[in-house]
């Protein structure tokens, strides 16, 4: 109940609907059970017209339905008097339609606004979903799998959607219909209605303990469904490794294994969600059977207190109860599934936004003197990665980070940032805390250009540009010059206005990093930070990049994680992790003169 509570909570403010909904729906209502109510005058003017009510004046005004009875018998019998039988049956199939298009209309009119309600709570839950993926640290998409994630953004909302939110009509509409109908056939023959209030909670009960493990059965539905999407993701993701492989076989035998699994469950709680409407159905077609024998008792016995043509209008009135009952026992059943995809999705809402600025956040729009690792420790989870780490970066150098794979070279590098925060020791940035700036204000201090040049599948204008508003043309046309990017754009079919494909894929590796250096020139920030931006790439395609990363690092406090040594030689200092310790500093001579790690590693790459 709180899951749905919180999913309705998006339909705030919730008197943009219910006024209107409410009037609606009871007009709708009203104009119901007139229109079941002209069964009876239709029966006796077709087969008893004799026995009709003789009713020569109009009543007087009573605040009750024996005035509208009164009134409609009025007008009947005068026409029955004045013009026949067959003007009456006309006059009545008059009313009945007319009745009906009103509830119908009244009941298109209600379901309008609730999917305008439906709609809105799922467009706020998206954007909500969307807004906290945003914001969360980098940390949490690496201790989740990817694939978890997509399957909430994805399947999750759609089964909330056409379950919870579909559902929003039979809640809201369905219970007022019930408590209407129960009303009237209340007022009709109390004693036939006691006979359907004692079955009614009896159905719901035999209905609750069906669809009892429904949720159970949605949950492990859903787990299996994020495997299947988490093992699409990584299909499609390593492709060319599966190709290279020849593991076809392998992963198909994967995932059939996962995706049985999933009809098995998917099946049983398919089949015992159906059950609750037929289920439903019997027990009230049942209900109406003790209804006909107990009506035929009182009417032998002479206490039935009503004529056929009445008797006929309740079992139709009764019959129109059984319609919301199944509905809600259906929905009842439907909405077990949906809950688990909320709580899914709210897992998500709910996780803590681990890097967060202070309460009274410092605004940061400059570097002016030097950046300090003093004492900075940093474990993922309990694994330790940095240990004591002091280092002072001063503005307008170049400092490297170098080591074996694993050193926590580029880990020290994300914690400037704040993609981490540090377990132990802290970070100043013009000798004041790190934490104590406006997140987004530091981060708008650096540019970084990682190996994986990340590019979204929009026109190189808007790669170049992103993140950064209002950019001009020549704005972006000169970081690309400076990034050695300008000529092979105009190549390109639509130049600055082609679509580069997902992750850049219609680009060579060298393109795409060179697109990722000229967002960074645009971004024009004091502080770069480079992660092994030129390793993947080919001789020339490095000799490209380099060149533009060397405009890029001129003037500007940098700081370059690399692994092929003779990009950094000229660095202002070079810094050797290991095992996520600080164990030489110093110039590219100076280092080599040590004769340790980083001359070893030069010998290894023959510098």
């Amino acid at each position: 109940m709180k899951t749905f509570l919180r999913l309705f909570a998006f339909a705030k403010p919730y008197r943009r609907y219910w006024p209107k909904y409410i009037i609606i729906t009871l007009l709708g209502l009203l104009f119901g059970i007139v229109n079941f109510t002209l069964i009876i005058p239709l029966l006796d003017v077709l087969f008893n017209p004799e026995s009709m009510e003789k009713v020569t004046a109009l009543p007087a005004f009573t605040p009750d339905l024996s005035y509208i009875k009164g009134v409609f018998n009025y007008y009947l019998y005068d026409i029955i008097h004045a013009r026949g039988v067959l003007s009456a049956l006309l006059f009545v199939c008059v009313l009945l339609i007319t009745a009906t298009v009103a509830a119908n209309y009244c009941k298109y009119a209600a379901q309008r606004v609730l999917v305008n309600l439906r709609t809105t709570v799922m467009q706020r839950v998206r954007t909500a979903l969307y807004d906290k993926i945003t914001r969360l640290h980098v940390g949490y998409f690496t201790n989740n799998r990817k694939g978890d994630i997509l399957s909430s953004i994805s399947n999750d909302v759609t089964e909330v959607q056409n379950s919870v939110a579909g559902s929003f009509h039979i809640l809201f509409r369905d219970p007022l219909l019930l408590t209407g109908y129960l009303v009237v056939l209340f007022i009709m023959s109390p004693q036939l209605t006691l006979i359907a209030l004692v079955a009614l909670p009896l159905s719901a009960f035999v209905i609750t303990r069906i669809t009892k493990r429904l949720r159970r059965q949605a949950a492990s539905a859903q787990k299996l469904m994020a495997d299947i999407v988490g093992y699409f993701e990584e299909t499609i993701s390593g492709i060319r490794i599966i190709k290279a492989f020849n593991a076809q076989r392998y992963v198909r035998k994967q995932f059939e294994a996962t995706n049985a699994q999933h009809r098995g469950v998917t099946k049983r709680m398919f089949n015992r969600q159906e059950l609750a409407s037929p289920l439903s159905e019997t027990l009230g077609i049942t209900v109406t059977a003790f209804i006909l024998l107990y009506g035929g008792w009182l009417r032998v016995n002479g206490n039935l207190g009503m004529n056929i043509s009445e008797f006929v209008a309740y079992l139709a009135f009764y019959y129109q109860v059984l319609s919301p009952a199944k509905a809600i026992a259906g929905t009842y059943a439907l909405i077990q599934k949906g809950l688990v995809s909320g709580q899914r999705i709210f897992a998500i809402i709910d996780s803590p936004v681990e890097i967060t600025g202070q309460p009274q956040a410092i605004p940061v729009h400059a570097f002016t003197d030097k950046i300090e690792y003093r004492d900075v420790s940093f474990a993922y989870h309990s694994e330790p990665v940095l240990n004591h780490i002091n280092l002072v970066i001063e503005k307008g150098r170049m400092v490297a980070l170098v080591g074996l794979s694993g050193a926590g070279k580029t880990t020290m590098a994300d914690l400037l940032p704040r993609f981490y925060d540090v377990t132990s020791g802290e970070i100043l940035l013009d000798s004041i805390n790190i934490k104590n700036y406006e997140p987004k204000d530091l981060i708008g201090l650096m540019g970084i250009v990682t190996q994986d040049a990340i590019l979204f599948n929009d026109t190189v204008f808007n790669n170049i540009a992103f993140g950064v508003e209002n950019a001009g043309e020549a704005a972006v046309i000169q970081a690309a010059k400076i990034a050695n990017a300008h000529e092979f754009i105009m190549q390109m079919e639509h130049g600055y206005r082609t679509t580069v494909g997902d992750q850049g894929n219609r680009l060579s590796g060298g393109q795409r990093q060179r697109l990722s250096i000229a967002r960074a020139i645009l971004k024009n920030p004091p502080i770069l930070i480079l992660d092994e931006a030129t390793s993947a790439l080919d001789t020339e395609s490095e000799r490209l990049v380099q060149d533009a990363l060397t405009k890029l690092m001129k003037n500007r406090t940098s700081i370059v994680i690399a692994h092929r040594l003779s990009t950094v030689q000229h660095a202002d200092k070079i810094v050797v992790l290991d095992r996520g310790r600080i164990v030489e500093t110093g110039s590219h001579a100076g280092l080599l003169a040590q004769n340790g790690i980083y001359k070893r590693l030069c010998d290894l790459q023959e510098l």
